[in-house]
């Protein structure tokens, strides 16, 4: 059965880093597209990011310039990494799998199976 389990999440203050981590297990995804959504108190999830299997990111303009998506097949992991965090960046991240044959999928229709989420907040 298919499992992703997301970590790294965690409290920091403005302006500092975190690497969320997303290992999956069940199935290869090496041919599939790895994305991250993220979830906010009283919003509804969004889009942050996703990388193809060609290796080709694209990124919600919310966090371009300062979140960087990447992938290690070879470890079954897809990372995020975070620099110059904001308070609205608070949020619950999840990484998710997008279906076979996709394209570019950026809604979460596109995606087939998802993590349960890592908290990261961002304090003032």
């Amino acid at each position: 059965q298919v499992q992703l389990v997301e970590s790294g999440g965690g409290l920091v203050q403005a302006g500092g880093s975190l690497r969320l981590s997303c290992a999956y297990s069940g199935r290869t995804f090496s041919s599939n597209a790895m994305g991250w959504f993220r979830q906010a108190p009283g919003k509804e999830r969004e889009f942050v990011s996703v990388i193809r299997w060609t290796g080709s990111t694209y990124y919600a303009d919310s966090v371009k310039g300062r979140f960087t998506i990447s992938r290690d097949n070879a470890k079954d992991t897809v990372y995020l990494q975070m620099n110059s965090l904001k308070p609205e960046d608070t949020a619950v991240y999840y990484c998710a799998v997008g279906r076979y044959g996709s394209t570019w999928p950026r809604q979460e229709q596109d995606f087939d199976y998802w993590g349960q989420g890592t908290q990261v907040t961002v304090s003032s």
